[in-house]
């Protein structure tokens, strides 16, 4: 007989979407009339899982990236998981922002989503933490169902992906 049917939550970055929009907002930067002759750079290290914006003031750094967003929502990229971090004087009277690239479920994310589960009393629902995702088991799919939606309507800070359904 098989196991108890289960799911895994994720938080998974796609890094050459990532790319692509970035790609994509670079371009709308060097068409923008209000960009001209300013310095707008956006750079993105996979490596460190970061992402640099650098621009001329505070202004000019909020509407990159509000264009930045943009363009990742319309590639279906979550910007939950760009960390927003405060912005510092950079070199040249520019001011810099380096954002984190949060991929996988924090640890403290984690806990919260398995207290979130218990708290909500589900019958013979465990979830359990396994690195960076959480997997949930029932007795049967339909309290599975059932924990998604209660978990899709709750803000864990990153975007959960649901799948391995099974």
């Amino acid at each position: 007989m098989a196991s108890n049917p289960s799911f895994d939550i994720t938080s998974p970055v796609d890094f050459q979407e990532v790319d692509n929009a970035l790609n994509q907002a670079r371009k709308e930067v060097a068409q923008r009339y209000d960009f001209k002759g300013a310095v707008a750079e956006i750079d993105l290290s996979a490596t460190d899982k970061t992402l640099t914006l650098v621009a001329d003031s505070e202004f000019k750094l909020a509407a990159l990236w509000e264009i930045v967003q943009t363009r990742l929502v319309r590639r279906g990229v979550p910007t939950k998981n760009f960390k927003l971090e405060d912005s510092e004087a950079a070199a040249g009277g520019t001011v810099r922002r380096v954002m984190p690239i949060q991929e996988g479920i924090p640890i403290e994310a984690a806990r919260e989503i398995v207290k979130f589960i218990k708290d909500n009393k589900l019958k013979k629902v465990q979830a359990s933490i396994q690195g960076d995702q959480v997997r949930v088991s029932a007795a049967s799919k339909d309290d599975l169902q059932e924990a998604i939606r209660i978990l899709r309507g709750h803000d864990f800070g990153v975007a959960l992906q649901f799948g391995n359904y099974r």
